[in-house]
This record gives C-alpha cells, structure tokens and sequence, in this order.
C-alpha cells in the first residue's frame, strides 16, 4: 500500500495498535483495486466493529478522491481513500501461527494451487486459531497478496486454489459463480449404489446448532443444489464414487449423499456413526479409516492471464487409497 507525505498506515494483523486519532489518506494498488469498500476497510481496519465501518460509510466520513461514495464503490488503481479516525480497542493478538508450506500442484505469478491434507482448515475461525492461508502467509512473508479463491471442509482433502494477485482472485470468482468451473471429487459411500450416473438436485439450508456448530439441511425454501454422481467402483458393502458440483453450496456433496441413503464414510457430521466408529479398526474383510473419504481430486477452470483452459488433479490421499485397495476387487 502506497503512502502519501505524513500518512500514518492502517494497523495491520502482525501491528494491532489503536488506530492514532486522525484520518489516514492512503493510495489503492494494482493489488487492491477491484474490491468492494466496505469489504477493503473491513480488512485494513483490524479490530474495527462491522457496524462502525458500516456507520462512517454511511455518514460520508470515508472519502474517495475527495467525494463521497457508498458501499458498494469499487476501488480503481490509484484511487485516494480517505479514512477517518477510528480508535481500537482490541486485546494484543498472541496467537502464534507457525509457517508451513504444502505439497504444490502448479504455481506462477498468479496462482497457487495446492494439495490441502485432511484434518488442517483452510482458515481460521470456529474454535480454530490458524488454517492454511495463515501459516502460507507466515512462511512467504514477502507475498503481497495471497488470499483463497474457494474452500475445502476441515476433513477434506485434496485441490486447493489461492490466488497471488487480486485479478486472478476476481476472475475466478466470477468463473465459479458463473459456472465456468468444473470442480470434482472422490468419495466412498456405504451401500448398495445402483446407478452408473445419478443426478441429486435438493435444496440445501444452512443454519447453526445450539453449540455454534455450521450445519446443512435439505429444505423446500433452501438454495437450489446440484450434483452429478457417476458410479467408479462398486464393492461388496461400498461404492466409490466421483461427485461432479455444479453448484458449489456448504457441505453439498456430503449432505446430498446423506439424505440420498448413501452416507460418506468417516463422516462425523452427517454420515453412520455406528459404521465410522467401527472403522476405525480393520477387520477380516477391510483395512481401517480413521477420517472421512473425501477428496477433492480436480478441477478444471480458465487460467485468470493466460485464458488457457487448464485441468489440474492430485492423487487420492494415502490414507483413502490404502482403504481402496483393502477392499479387493470391484465387482463392476
């Protein structure tokens, strides 16, 4: 970020000081630009309640090349942004994010695209202090700009998008939410599956337990939900299965399955509890899986400079492929 002569910097997430009582004049970026208002001072004023940045918009105290704009403004290249004096009063941040690096699929100077393990979050939040995009910040301090184009559950593994440059992101957002990505996962159920392809249309509701816990449910005035499910390798009492989103809601594939009769394996918030615990050992007929069998195992999508079509896959995670290959041979 750019300073004008006497300009004091907004607080940033390593330096979480009170803002000093004055207003800050600072010119946006290449990086920068793009992005919404409301959503850039959320982000430089740390510590800022919502309702407060919000309320100085509203009021005209925030300016942009000396005129009044309303929320929904979106920053352009060196733009001159005005923003007024606000005092935080937030306890020092002592949590200690340790720098990590993960097994990378494709990098250049826009993108970075990642195989996340299961078990680690790509953000934290909900009880957790750090996820991916904080320890890849801890170990490339010098990236101006990293931030997640999309999500992957807690327990889910697999392709991992982040973008370098705020265009890439832009541009792979407007993919996704057009539906000009292809996104796809592995995944083993329990059951009897019949159908070589099966489309699962349920509308899906989100809404949070009395714990704060994030759930999904399938309900009439819920978001409309699709996803194509193609047969791979039928077993005895399993089925392997790809998941083909095409649309891209809140524990989709996993609830869409559930509430097909198919629940995945491991899963330990819509699946068989009494199945997962009773995997957790190997038997005579299977070997043990101890986390929930999905993987985000491709995805195809335009690249944000290039406009080359690209399709990217990581290979099934250990653990899911050594549950696989204890099951034997298919029977289709």
């Amino acid at each position: 970020m750019k300073q004008q002569k006497d300009v004091i910097p907004p607080s940033t997430p390593q330096d979480r000081l009170p803002i000093p009582l004055q207003a800050q004049f600072v010119t946006i970026t290449e990086e920068e630009a793009g992005q919404r208002i409301d959503n850039y001072l959320l982000r430089v004023c740390k510590g800022v309640p919502k309702s407060h940045v919000y309320r100085i918009l509203r009021s005209g105290e925030v300016r942009v090349n000396k005129g009044r704009i309303d929320q929904m403004y979106r920053l352009v290249q060196g733009d001159i942004v005005r923003i007024p004096p606000v005092r935080i009063a937030e306890k020092a941040d002592t949590t200690h994010v340790p720098a990590a690096e993960f097994k990378v699929i494709f990098e250049d100077a826009h993108l970075l695209v990642i195989d996340k393990p299961a078990g680690v979050a790509v953000h934290g939040g909900s009880g957790v202090s750090f996820g991916v995009i904080e320890q890849l910040r801890a170990s490339r301090p010098d990236a101006k700009f990293l931030e997640l184009v999309h999500r992957l559950d807690r327990d889910t593994s697999g392709l991992l998008l982040l973008a370098k440059k705020r265009s890439a992101l832009t541009s792979l957002h407007e993919q996704m939410r057009d539906g000009h990505t292809d996104k796809r996962y592995l995944t083993m159920v329990a059951g009897d599956w019949k159908n070589a392809r099966q489309h699962v249309k349920l509308p899906l509701h989100k809404y949070t337990t009395a714990d704060g816990e994030r759930r999904v449910a399938v309900q009439a005035d819920g978001m409309p939900s699709h996803t194509v499910f193609t047969l791979l390798k039928k077993f005895k009492d399993f089925a392997l299965l790809e998941a083909e989103l095409k649309t891209g809601r809140t524990h989709q594939i996993r609830v869409h399955l559930s509430s097909s009769g198919f629940a995945i394996v491991g899963d330990d918030k819509y699946g068989d509890f009494a199945l997962n615990r009773a995997l957790l050992k190997a038997d005579a007929t299977r070997g043990a899986l101890k986390r929930m069998f999905l993987h985000a195992h491709q995805i195809t999508f335009t690249h944000p400079d290039s406009g080359k079509i690209m399709t990217l896959n990581a290979p099934l995670a250990t653990e899911c492929e050594r549950f696989l290959l204890s099951l034997g041979k298919p029977l289709n």
